[in-house]
């Protein structure tokens, strides 16, 4: 069985673009908030996450993933409210950014490991256009305080890079990483 060691309801969804079938199973992992290395930050958190969910079900395949959102060295998570959402939407207006997502894949003993990165370019936002996304609620558990699927669309000029990893699970590399795993 392929086991999905998020709840991420944009990861499920990704993930169905693999599998028709798999169990979703969150991680109650703790994860690191902050490294030197954003690339390395990224595949740890996964790592965490499908190792935990690994040790309930050790005979099946668990995946994991981590998405950050880097600019100009500094990570940023989920943020804590509101106000955080804003400040980070405000330091990503009419910038470059990139998107990182780790994975993680645990089979039996053996856990591969890959990541992603895409560029996202967002074009000037007005504090007034920043507030009104915010007041949506979208941005309040998206790493970097946005979706790229959703209400930020208008904000983004370009993306270079693989879309699926701005949404948090980059299709394309999970699938090498699972084929180099054995599973497909």
């Amino acid at each position: 069985m392929i086991i999905l060691a998020s709840g991420s309801p944009r990861r499920k969804e990704l993930l169905h673009k693999l599998f028709d079938d798999f169990k979703i199973e969150s991680s109650d992992a703790e994860e690191f908030q902050d490294a030197a290395e954003p690339k390395k930050l990224a595949v740890e958190n996964a790592k965490l996450k499908a190792k935990s969910v690994a040790k309930k079900y050790p005979s099946d395949v668990v995946i994991g993933a981590d998405t950050i959102v880097v600019s100009n060295g500094k990570i940023f998570g989920k943020p804590a409210d509101g106000c955080g959402a804003c400040e980070m939407l405000r330091t990503l207006s009419g910038k470059k950014h990139e998107v990182i997502t780790g994975i993680a894949v645990v089979t039996g003993e053996k856990i591969f490991t890959d990541f992603d990165v895409t560029e996202v370019f967002f074009g000037e936002m007005t504090d007034e256009e920043i507030i009104e996304y915010v007041s949506t609620g979208e941005p309040l558990d998206k790493s970097g305080s946005y979706a790229l699927q959703g209400g930020a669309t208008k904000f983004i000029e370009k993306i270079n890079g693989d879309w699926s990893n701005v949404v948090g699970l980059p299709v394309y590399r999970l699938r090498k990483l699972l084929k180099a795993a054995g599973v497909c």
